[in-house]
């Protein structure tokens, strides 16, 4: 459904992004993830023609998006970080409005309906926008987006500025989105993409530093298995028992509680250790309590691959002049 090559961006001599090359299927919901200054804002603003690229393509249910611009975007509903909302009007008339705007050709009143009870907006469909809670504005620009029924939805930080129901609530509605819609979805909320995405891109610097599930990741950044353990026993005579054992790379307390302590164990690479630990605890008669595998959270994760600090990119020249030159014609007012 996207298919993205060598995607490049520069601002002046700054390379905000580079080389980006990405493909995401049919369906998939994809979370695209990144510290500020990494580029990804950059990337989304190209993916939905608001910002052409220096360099590459960007594919769009088979449209490319520089040179069949006007189909590319009908495969494209957006919602930016903050809603693109007109106040004044009611949700109905907002609505009417868009659709008129994307030049919708599906049947309005009835299209518009399944919209609005799609995302949960029903009840509050002949109000006026400014008097509806932040939770209820961003359903109405996540409606906007959908008029049109596209097929690709790009969302950045849909659940900023929300309360925790109205966090969940709106997760919900994604991962209901995701049976019809292909879905990118960009937060800072690391949980979120993790309970939302099947699939995770981090961009670091203007590159693509990962790809993969939330499990594929962990895999591979882990190197080396680790285990929690709670043994019985005096933990001096554990930990003798345990850095004894083939295969068993280090062994430290984490938690001590008289006889009965939680134990760290790293093995060494490609080492499964799990069964020599088990015998040689058995055989000194000191009980193993619980035993679980660590797993790299997504944080560790994201912390690990973007570890070094990102570089904000420069301001457009023309952009950087224009603004300069017009502060200064006001200061001198």
């Amino acid at each position: 459904m996207i298919q993205v090559t060598g995607l490049t961006r520069r601002y002046g001599s700054v390379l905000a992004v580079s080389d980006l090359s990405f493909s995401i299927k049919e369906g998939e919901i994809v979370g695209f993830l990144g510290p500020n200054g990494a580029g990804k804002t950059t990337t989304m603003n190209m993916l939905t023609g608001c910002l052409r690229p220096s360099a590459g393509t960007i594919m769009l249910g088979g449209f490319d998006i520089d040179t069949d611009a006007a189909e590319a975007r009908k495969k494209i509903g957006y919602l930016p970080e903050t809603p693109p909302l007109y106040p004044d009007m009611t949700v109905e008339e907002y609505l009417d409005f868009v659709y008129r705007l994307k030049q919708c050709k599906l049947p309005q009143e009835e299209h518009i309906r399944q919209v609005c009870t799609m995302v949960g907006l029903t009840d509050v469909y002949g109000r006026i926008i400014r008097n509806l809670s932040k939770g209820y504005r961003q359903r109405v620009g996540l409606a906007q987006a959908l008029i049109g029924n596209p097929d690709i939805l790009i969302l950045d930080e849909p659940t900023v500025g929300l309360d925790p129901k109205q966090i969940i609530e709106i997760r919900e509605t994604i991962r209901s989105l995701g049976q019809n819609h292909t879905v990118i979805l960009s937060s800072h909320i690391l949980p979120e993409v993790q309970a939302v995405c099947d699939r995770i891109l981090v961009i670091h610097h203007g590159k693509i530093v990962a790809d993969g599930t939330s499990a594929e990741l962990s895999e591979r950044m882990e190197g080396a298995e680790q285990l929690d353990m709670t043994i019985e026993g005096e933990p001096a005579g554990v930990l003798s028992t345990l850095r004894a054992v083939p295969g068993v790379a280090e062994a430290i307390v984490t938690q001590e509680d008289g006889k009965k302590s939680i134990y760290r164990i790293t093995a060494e690479p490609d080492a499964d250790i799990r069964h020599s630990v088990f015998d040689a605890l058995s055989q000194n008669h000191m009980p193993i309590l619980s035993m679980q595998q660590v797993e790299l959270s997504l944080e560790d994760i994201f912390l690990e691959l973007t570890e070094t600090e990102a570089v904000e990119p420069e301001e457009e020249p023309e952009k950087k002049k224009r603004r300069l030159f017009g502060r200064k014609r006001g200061a001198d007012k």
